[in-house]
């Protein structure tokens, strides 16, 4: 393969890995895959474009504009993203209940989706985006004065939730058009390697950003209290924020006038009456609800569990980036040749493990977490891609945004609703107890309980059935097919 094609192709796997609406990982969202990210829109979105050298010139500057703002969204997730509100939750002394519930606040957004539809399509999408993004990033604005508030601590609580809720809703209703915007802004004889190009620049200086502040807050934390490092970041964040708004108001709008639509329910029940999205919408419900019984509380257990510092977190999830990034490219190979369903079967198999791996490590042995890395970075990066391209594969070109806001929907609200219940039950089980003559906590339940879950929903991936593909339909379908590839690999 010479080089030109193995560039394209690793740039082709880029943009899809930016175009993957990722799940919850241990920990954090990844470096690359905040809000501005999720979605580039799918080849096939049609793109107005304008020709001659003004136009050309007008479209390098959004285009570079574009990068720029998806670093500065990297730096805002960086110091407001999952693992920063997870400290701001240990630091206000939630539980495990609400611990569970705030950090699944994005997938409980996703019951907007529909009407966030409605919004763009009716207001257009640089003006629903500008808004809805720069209120989504000032949200932050109270948790800078949060420790000099004339507050009790259950009201700062509250306020901290508060503040979670309104930039998840916020934040969804802003990707909503910002998709829809690049999809008009980018095109589409670029859009591959500009995404890719992107990705990868926000990917490093997400990574950058996040071990900055892990440093910042192992030096500015106090034993007890919020101390000045949360709200410093919060401040940070902030900023970052009004900074990528601006960044994001320089790219122009190709197509400002829209036809107005209005809010079918009718288009929205489409998916429920197709067989084959019924089926994927089973799965994803499935699925998404056995990641949520634990993916919430990788953040808290390392904190509070295995007394990891921000830092080393911060490592942690940038060698997990880096995993996924480096083995999206033969990913994206075997997706092309095979389709995606056996792909997606083989890595939501080989993830219902993960969980279990968290049994083991303690705070004076963490070496476990090496074979996560390997492990969750691998396969995640496979069922991403997998995901991605399933569900366009499965909708059909007519009431596509539908069947998308469905699956994001259902998906969603079962991981949210999964993370509150596990989050319940945590904190009914003793804190600490001994079983074998071994010391658990009682996330440890939560983390049997999800694997065993997520094994059973993997199962439900065979009944998934992908167009113009040969779907494996049994774990001996998908081993043969494992060997056969293997034996063409060395032949």
């Amino acid at each position: 393969m010479s080089l030109a094609a193995l560039r394209r192709n690793v740039l082709r796997s880029f943009a899809a890995l930016a175009s993957a609406v990722p799940l919850f990982r241990p920990g954090s969202s990844l470096p690359g895959s905040a809000a501005p990210l999720l979605g580039a829109p799918p080849a096939s979105t049609p793109t107005t474009s304008t020709p001659g050298n003004a136009a050309r010139h007008t479209l390098r500057g959004s285009l570079k504009a574009s990068v720029a703002e998806g670093i500065l969204a990297e730096v805002f997730t960086a110091c407001a993203g999952a693992t920063i509100l997870t400290g701001w939750a240990l630091a206000l002394k939630l539980g495990p209940f609400l611990v569970g519930v705030m950090t699944s606040l994005s997938f409980f957004a996703q019951f907007v989706q529909f009407p966030a539809a409605w919004l763009t399509s009716t207001f257009g999408h640089r003006r629903v985006a500008l808004t809805a993004v720069f209120l989504s990033r000032q949200a932050m604005l109270p948790l800078c004065l949060l420790p000099w508030l004339p507050l009790t601590l259950v009201e700062q609580q509250r306020l901290l939730v508060g503040v979670a809720a309104v930039s998840a809703v916020l934040g969804v209703i802003g990707n909503n058009a910002w998709v829809e915007w690049m999809g008009e802004l980018v095109p589409e004889s670029v859009r591959g390697r500009f995404f890719g190009r992107r990705t990868a620049l926000c990917t490093l200086g997400g990574t950058v950003a996040s071990l900055t502040a892990g440093v910042l807050l192992d030096k500015l934390r106090p034993p007890e209290g919020v101390g000045l490092g949360l709200p410093l970041l919060a401040a940070f964040a902030c900023v970052a924020g009004g900074v990528s708004t601006v960044l994001m108001a320089r790219q122009h709008d190709p197509a400002p006038r829209k036809e107005k639509t209005k809010l079918d329910f009718q288009a929205a029940l489409l998916p429920l009456r197709d067989e084959r999205a019924r089926r994927v919408l089973v799965y994803q419900v499935a699925w998404n609800a056995a990641v949520g019984i634990s993916a919430p509380f990788f953040s808290f257990h390392m904190l509070k569990n295995l007394k990891m510092s921000f830092l080393m977190m911060a490592l942690y999830l940038a060698a997990v980036a880096g995993m996924r990034i480096l083995t999206a490219p033969m990913w994206g190979k075997l997706i092309d040749r095979l389709g995606a369903q056996p792909v997606l079967l083989a890595c939501s198999l080989g993830i219902g493990f993960i969980p279990s791996v968290w049994l083991f490590p303690t705070a004076t042995f963490l070496w476990p977490l090496l074979v996560d890395v390997v492990l969750a970075g691998v396969l995640w990066s496979g069922h991403g891609l997998a995901i991605f391209a399933l569900p366009l594969s499965v909708a059909p070109r007519r009431g596509r945004p539908f069947y998308l806001a469905a699956f994001a929907t259902a998906g969603g609200l079962a991981y949210a609703a999964a993370s509150a219940l596990s989050g319940g039950l945590a904190s009914l089980l003793p804190t600490e107890f001994t079983l074998g003559s071994h010391l658990w906590v009682n996330l440890h339940v939560l983390f049997v309980l999800s694997s065993v879950a997520r094994m059973a929903a993997a199962f439900l991936a065979m009944r998934v059935v992908e167009p113009d593909a040969k779907p494996v339909d049994s774990l001996r379908a998908l081993l043969s097919l494992a060997r056969s590839r293997s034996a063409h690999v060395k032949s």
